[in-house]
């Protein structure tokens, strides 16, 4: 008898099989650059049973909005813990912009994976996901804005439009991969790259937050 078809996991093993089938989940759509994932790959990727996805998330559905809580909720926490942090505002920014593009770096499939579950989803799980993740982005870039400007160091500017200025720029370099290989003959991103990225995006957009001398 197969354990994993016919039997309840143990609570080590529950775990263990679970996260296997997020991080094949993240691989195949990191090595596809797609958001799109067969039951049949999964399976061959994780070495476990497709049959699994049902038992510990429903449906394929399911198993990304697990993958997509997994990833935005690190973004999540670690920008609520900068933001709790006492050194200026303009240095939480710049910690903050090069840890997206980081995430990025590693879930270049992570932005495209959230439209698609608010755009495919229920409106419940739409507004779940909304009030999870894209909110306290949202409000913490409100916070750091606000405490800028009352610093003196940031221009009065609107946290929405800086919200998809940051998430645009990270998203796009590392969503190209195509791009890259076909206009500029580079077939994957480097560390180096994400490093040389970051500081590209960190000189366009600091300069238009900096409030100007008079």
């Amino acid at each position: 008898m197969n354990p994993s078809m016919n039997e309840a996991p143990t609570h080590d093993g529950e775990l263990n099989a679970r996260d296997q089938l997020i991080d094949a989940a993240s691989q195949i759509m990191r090595d596809g650059d797609t958001v799109d994932l067969s039951l049949s790959e999964l399976s061959l990727r994780s070495g476990l049973n497709s049959a699994l996805v049902k038992y510990y998330f429903g449906n394929k559905q399911g198993l990304m909005l697990a993958l997509l809580e997994r990833d935005m909720r690190n973004i999540v926490n670690s920008l609520d813990a900068l933001v709790a942090k006492d050194f200026p505002p303009d240095e939480k920014l710049r910690v903050h912009i090069r840890a997206v593009i980081g995430t990025y770096f590693r879930f270049p499939y992570l932005n495209r994976l959230l439209m698609r579950m608010v755009r495919d989803a229920s409106p419940e799980v739409s507004r779940k996901i909304a009030d999870d993740y894209l909110l306290p982005i949202s409000h913490a870039y409100s916070k750091l804005i606000d405490e800028g400007v009352k610093k003196g160091l940031f221009r009065p500017i609107d946290p929405q439009l800086f919200y998809f200025t940051v998430t645009g720029a990270a998203d796009r370099f590392f969503s190209a991969r195509l791009v890259l290989h076909h206009c500029y003959g580079q077939s994957e991103v480097t560390e180096q790259m994400r490093d040389d990225y970051a500081d590209h995006t960190l000189d366009i957009i600091m300069p238009g937050l900096l409030k100007r001398p008079d």
